[in-house]
């Protein structure tokens, strides 16, 4: 058996399957606690994704902010490191399957709403991964205030952006315009590619974009 075979796999897209939940608002952690406890969580990589890898190694400085974690992969990967990070979540579920798998490291993650949550530490970057898409369009210029208040001139908000409308989710797809004009009055987009291993869900939508706080950094 190969080594790759014991590796966690991704999800499939089971947007066509999925099962019947009572939870109809993304906007509640209820929503996500019933399926973190039903298992159905086909936005999960099951590992980290390489872009995150190699951008985190390019940013070895600085406190990390991990919003909407989920199972909280990239968490752990940043504390084995020995990272100063955070992440946090508002589904209580979603804390508890985190802080499994993140065993001794488990104190890194927090049950809070990320519009109301006051970091212990001034990020040097907050990392995006389907966060923003699992947000309703309602809640988008909430989310964009929020970043720009926690994020210092010059630090950055890099991961994975979910690009073109679609017409329910989540994950809610948003228009390459609306994303520019939602985050350029308070950032500057700096990275731009295109990601080539997303998982099913995300596959051939997704930009891994790296957006820096304008405003003038402390000398």
């Amino acid at each position: 058996m190969s080594a790759d075979s014991n590796r966690p796999k991704p999800p499939a897209d089971a947007r066509q399957t999925a099962p019947e939940f009572a939870s109809r608002d993304p906007d509640s952690p209820a929503f996500w606690d019933e399926r973190f406890e039903r298992g159905f969580m086909p936005w999960d990589q099951a590992g980290v994704p390489p872009a995150f890898k190699a951008f985190a190694a390019r940013h070895t400085e600085g406190a990390v902010l991990i919003p909407g974690c989920g199972s909280a992969w990239e968490a752990l990967a940043l504390a084995q490191a020995g990272r100063q990070v955070r992440a946090i979540d508002f589904s209580p579920n979603a804390v508890v399957t985190a802080r499994e798998r993140l065993g001794a490291y488990a104190p890194v993650v927090e049950q809070a709403d990320f519009f109301a949550y006051e970091p212990p530490f001034a990020p040097a970057w907050i990392y995006e991964r389907a966060f923003l898409c699992a947000l309703p369009k309602a809640r988008w210029g909430d989310y964009a205030q929020r970043m720009a208040a926690l994020l210092p001139a010059g630090a950055l908000l890099a991961g994975f952006y979910f690009l073109g409308a679609t017409p329910k989710g989540p994950p809610f797809g948003i228009e390459r315009g609306e994303l520019d004009a939602l985050l350029a009055p308070h950032f500057e987009l700096i990275e731009d590619e295109a990601v080539a291993d997303s998982i099913p869900i995300f596959a051939g939508r997704e930009r891994w974009m790296t957006w820096r706080r304008r405003g003038v950094a402390a000398a």
